[in-house]
């Protein structure tokens, strides 16, 4: 009868083992849940933040949130099985914003044409992974740049972490300023950065994940969240499936919009990708056909995206404090799935989880982020100095994209002047040209 219950029990961990090969990456189901869990919860308010800024540009907010949930969760799958890696995708953060206030509300175009516009943008990011071109391109990234966009990848949720706890906040002098230490939440989210550094420090598993929970149960009691509930029925999707208009994309000045949609995706992901691939220890020099099929799933989940209803669908910088939990598995990626998957269902509960509370994990992985610096070249500065450019502008311009133009740009004007040219593979010429000629034409990245 013990073997038996044995042989029941063996089974699901046989399957997953096959799936995900656990032991080779040394970690265990547990670990992987937890962390899927983990990273479910610092990503989680996507699916309230992205209907609410999607609404402003006349979208259906409740079609909107059901798209949000159905394509992080189909996104996270086909990363899951096809990558293997313990990376999230879901709608992303100034790609929306750009979507509704800029191609929307500026530059007056329907939210049907600009989700063409973001249809024809995942199809040409296809087209770069499936013929290489993608990967030629992050072959070509000097090491000195993938240890910068790992520590700006850092720096940019320390920010974004530090707004969300409230202890910096914007000012029209110094542009950011301390922020109001006396509001309960703000206080929440300090205790609950001082719970996580301690328990990590003593080597307690799930210490992002209990901070998460403490900081949220006291916000019920000291914080005036309130509790929305359990469960409630999905709105329906039918108002923006489908709903893309394609010819109205190709008109003349929505081109524009697809290149800078393209241009700000192929940065974005594959700098987050790399970043928290690196982190997670999962870049192996010679062993990076998992990255390309990463690559695949983020490619992929963006037209997804489109023809559900929602914005750029992109890899997600919190994948970091789950890679931190300890995931290093599609597992991962797949608990996070099935995850936004229930939030269809149990909405109000997953509301109830305040920006506040995941705070404090966010800015404890981005102060383990910054550990990469240490190996640069710092005897060499044409190394070093691009690389500290791209780190910095990444939170000082909230933008991975901005962060990584500018380091580029650096790169090959450095490497130039100094009479080291041939150093530079040829791709960081192109990359370089193609964003200075963008900063000269536009001004700037979205």
């Amino acid at each position: 009868m013990d073997m038996t219950r044995d042989a029941a029990t063996a089974r699901p961990e046989g399957l997953l083992e096959r799936l995900f090969a656990l032991k080779e990456h040394g970690t265990t189901v547990r670990t992987e849940v937890l962390a899927g869990f983990t990273t479910f919860l610092t990503m989680a308010y996507i699916v309230f933040i992205n209907p609410s800024i999607l609404a402003d540009a006349g979208m259906p907010k409740g079609a909107v949130f059901v798209a949000t949930c159905l394509v992080a969760a189909l996104g996270s799958l086909i990363m899951a099985f096809l990558a293997n890696y313990p990376i999230a995708l879901a709608p992303g953060m100034g790609l929306n914003a750009y979507f509704a206030y800029v191609v929307v509300l500026q530059m007056g175009y329907t939210w049907q044409a600009a989700l063409g516009a973001v249809f024809i943008s995942g199809v040409c990011f296809l087209i770069v992974t499936l013929t290489g071109l993608r990967s030629l391109i992050i072959g070509g990234i000097p090491r000195s740049m993938r240890i910068a966009i790992t520590v700006g990848i850092g720096l940019f949720l320390a920010i974004i972490a530090l707004k969300n706890a409230g202890v910096v906040a914007a000012s029209p002098a110094t542009f950011v300023t301390m922020g109001d230490l006396h509001k309960p939440s703000t206080v929440l989210a300090v205790l609950g950065f001082i719970m996580v550094a301690v328990l990590s420090v003593r080597k307690v598993k799930g210490a992002l994940l209990a901070s998460i929970l403490a900081v949220t149960v006291l916000s019920f009691l000291v914080a005036g969240n309130g509790f929305q509930g359990v469960v409630s029925l999905p709105p329906s999707i039918a108002p923006t499936l489908f709903a893309l208009d394609l010819s109205g994309a190709l008109s003349t000045g929505l081109l524009n919009v697809v290149l800078v949609l393209f241009l700000v995706e192929l940065f974005d992901a594959t700098g987050t990708l790399m970043g928290v691939a690196s982190r997670a220890g999962l870049l192996v020099e010679g062993r990076m056909a998992r990255l390309n099929r990463a690559l695949m799933a983020d490619s992929s989940a963006i037209f997804i995206g489109s023809l559900l209803g929602t914005s750029s669908t992109t890899a997600y910088l919190e994948s970091a404090s789950g890679v931190e939990e300890g995931g290093r598995t599609g597992l991962t990626a797949a608990t996070v799935a099935l995850l936004f998957l229930a939030c269809l269902f149990f909405a109000p509960l997953a509301g109830s989880v305040p920006p506040y509370a995941t705070a404090p994990a966010l800015f404890y992985v981005a102060c383990l982020m910054l550990h990469e610096l240490v190996d640069l070249d710092w005897d060499d500065l044409t190394e070093v100095i691009p690389a500290c450019v791209t780190a910095l502008l990444m939170p000082f311009t909230y933008s991975i994209a901005n962060g990584v133009s500018f380091g580029f740009i650096t790169y090959a004007a450095l490497k130039l002047l100094t009479g080291r040219a041939r150093e530079v593979k040829p791709i960081v010429w192109v990359i370089a040209a193609v964003f200075l000629f963008k900063f000269v034409e536009a001004g700037g990245a979205h």
